[in-house]
């Protein structure tokens, strides 16, 4: 029977209870495992969208749940494509700086493929909102025309009978 003391002398971790019984770790695991989301599992969500798998193929592929899926591949549902299409051409890029012609050709062929991006489209000016009761009689004040023409009726001698 260990005394807790190690043979130099020094105090050493029991490895047994007041009871006689070993210590283990407490590990209650109950109910379903929970996910882990890692690098690799991201890129794999973001090619598979890209390719066009559905969320429900991609959750059997993985052994998740739809709503797993969404919860912690939200972003990479969105942009897969956008993002497997940047990692691409930036392989290409970094080839290309090195040397390598193949590479160079492809990525500028995808550039020419792509044309320019469209410009930008002009937005149109916010219109003006129709000015209020009170605004409308203070800019008639102002400039002495009112908006139902009473003014140039009276100038011109044109009353109604």
């Amino acid at each position: 029977m260990s005394d807790g003391f190690s043979d130099d002398g020094s105090a050493a971790a029991p490895d047994v209870d007041l009871f006689g019984a070993p210590v283990t770790a407490i590990r209650e695991r109950w109910g379903r495992p929970s996910f882990a989301k890692t690098k690799e599992n991201q890129e794999l969500v973001c090619l598979l969208r890209a390719s066009g798998w559905t969320q429900q193929r991609i959750c059997r592929y993985l052994g998740c749940d739809e709503k797993t899926l969404r919860k912690y591949f939200s972003r990479e549902l969105e942009e897969g494509a956008d993002r497997i299409e940047g990692m691409a051409l930036e392989v290409l890029l970094k080839k290309m700086r090195l040397g390598d012609r193949l590479s160079a050709t492809k990525l500028l062929e995808l550039i020419d493929d792509k044309g320019n991006p469209a410009p930008p489209v002009p937005r149109a000016a916010p219109k003006e909102a129709p000015l209020g009761k009170k605004a409308q009689l203070e800019a008639e004040a102002r400039t002495g025309h009112s908006a139902t023409g009473w003014g140039d009726l009276l100038e011109g001698g044109d009353l109604p009978n």
